[in-house]
């Protein structure tokens, strides 16, 4: 009998001891903030009368709010958080895009729900543009009224101030591929064109030590890396996954592939600077495996290819966004 107390009472120090190590190990992830995708501003835009007039629905990762106006949005309440949701006005004409949403996420409220579609411009009834969007949410802002659509980096102030140096990304999400073989481009502008290569939902997470010149030049070298493409639709929600950030030049580990690489030309970010101008951040380097970044880079894209790439129908969920260390 004092045998089977004692093995009892050691089996039940052994289930406290391990509950407390799984609480502890909880309690390292550190929500970004917002992260928790359940404050939202709903925005009621209406557009101009020559297309259509109709009030449009945009959402953002910001306090809830919701604003009647057709003024340009900046980040609202202290929210590090960009979409791809826009108010544009080109030659007076007010125009909106909306490939993010506000969703549920059973069990935890609300979510950000990304998605890859065509915005049409009509105008008297004629269809006279239309352009592939994908859906992202970024760390940063965007500069609204949107123009023109060239050079659309140059149109987000990209990252946030960041001096952390976590061990992984830790994310809830869901995927949903459209199941086409190829990808379309498709500007508004020219014809569509075929882009081989499946659509790809991906993150993108850089850890960089920025620096200023005299000029007002932004150069980086790049701290952290962790890049994720996710090439399968998955039947329901992966949560708490998490992703290791890499440190130092990465360029001879066996994972590496070249979309993890120093940022160049379409792909480059860019920055508000000190003068107040949206000028490129150069990354000129690879830092030490041990320097410590300025800056976190984030973003979730429901298509990889970058702007006006796609397939229509590519859905990506996000949730929870923190970093472990």
């Amino acid at each position: 009998m004092n045998k089977l107390l004692l093995q009892t009472a050691a089996a039940f120090m052994a289930l406290t001891v391990t509950t407390a190590g799984e609480a502890a190990a909880q309690q390292t992830k550190h929500l970004l903030k917002f992260g928790d995708m359940n404050q939202w501003v709903t925005r009621n835009v209406k557009e101009s009368g020559i297309i259509g007039g109709k009030t449009k629905t945009l959402y953002e990762i910001a306090p809830t709010k919701t604003w009647q106006q057709n003024a340009p949005y900046k980040n609202y309440g202290g929210s590090p958080w960009g979409t791809s949701n826009v108010m544009a006005k080109v030659t007076g004409i007010t125009k909106t895009n909306t490939s993010v949403y506000r969703d549920e996420h059973p069990g935890h409220g609300h979510c950000a729900k990304l998605v890859t579609h065509i915005e049409k411009c009509v105008v008297l009834g004629i269809v006279n543009i239309k352009v592939l969007a994908a859906g992202s949410i970024y760390l940063g802002e965007t500069l609204e009224p949107i123009t023109s659509t060239s050079n659309p980096m140059a149109k987000l102030d990209a990252g946030m101030k960041f001096t952390g140096r976590p061990k992984a990304l830790v994310f809830d999400y869901k995927v949903q591929l459209s199941g086409q073989k190829n990808r379309i481009r498709e500007t508004g502008f020219s014809k569509v064109k075929t882009v081989d290569g499946i659509d790809m939902c991906d993150c993108v997470c850089l850890l960089q030590h920025r620096w200023e010149d005299a000029n007002g030049n932004i150069y980086a070298k790049r701290v952290g890396t962790m890049v994720v493409r996710f090439n399968k639709s998955t039947s329901g929600w992966v949560e708490n996954a998490s992703f290791p950030i890499h440190y130092g030049d990465i360029t001879k580990q066996s994972f590496y592939k070249p979309y993890m690489g120093l940022l160049s030309g379409d792909d480059t970010k860019y920055a508000r600077n000190s003068k107040g101008k949206m000028v490129p951040v150069k990354e000129t380097g690879w830092a030490s495996a041990s320097d410590t970044p300025t800056h976190m880079v984030l973003q979730f894209d429901s298509s990889h290819g970058g702007a006006y790439i796609g397939s229509v129908g590519n859905t990506l969920w996000i949730d929870n966004v923190g970093v472990t260390y």
